[in-house]
């Protein structure tokens, strides 16, 4: 492998938030494979679903910036850079949905199903969020949080959220927040 594009990899195969490069993957396959009477080897593949979670070691948060292909660690093209480079934002915000969105408003999976209404497959890999509240009005439901994502400028970050909103998004406050400290190598969390 040649040295530039090593470097290139440098960059983005860390942790987003403590920067350290101690990443552990976990691969989650499922599969319904057909059998041959024959040789009773597996004759055709049905249906296969590979799920991957890159994680760091150190800081124990997941990597939604990474993602296995072929067995091999690669970067989210849309969002490795944002991520790595970008800063933590902290966002107060309500989302207004359909309440055919929520699957459950109430129990211990209430959080993640609001936060899935509001921001989908972002809100519940990739921003950190805390739901203050919600409220039903007719036929939706209004979804009061806290969200911490990252951006390179405060314009991103209102543009992710947009992105990400599944309903009527409204930014009350967004501050821009330090960043962890950097991970030292061989420094316990």
């Amino acid at each position: 492998m040649n040295e530039e594009l090593e470097g290139e990899r440098g960059a983005w195969l860390r942790c987003y938030r403590c920067w350290s490069q101690r990443l552990e993957a976990q691969v989650h396959y499922d599969a319904i494979l057909r059998v041959d009477p024959e040789t009773g080897e597996a004759a055709e593949r049905v249906e296969e679903v590979q799920e991957a979670v890159v994680q760091c070691l150190d800081c124990m948060h997941d990597q939604p910036h990474l993602t296995i292909e072929e067995g091999r660690v690669v970067a989210v093209e849309d969002r490795w850079e944002r991520m790595v480079a970008g800063k933590p934002f902290v966002a107060s915000c309500t989302v207004t949905v359909d309440q055919d969105l929520v699957e459950s408003c109430s129990g211990p999976e209430a959080a993640d199903a609001l936060t899935y209404a509001a921001f989908g497959d972002s809100g519940t890999r990739e921003f950190f969020t805390h739901v203050r509240f919600h409220k039903h009005d007719d036929e939706r439901i209004i979804i009061h949080l806290l969200v911490e994502l990252y951006a390179r400028h405060e314009e991103e970050a209102v543009e992710v959220l947009e992105q990400a909103a599944r309903g009527v998004l409204e930014i009350t406050s967004l501050a821009e927040e330090s960043r962890p400290p950097a991970h030292a190598p061989g420094e316990a969390h």
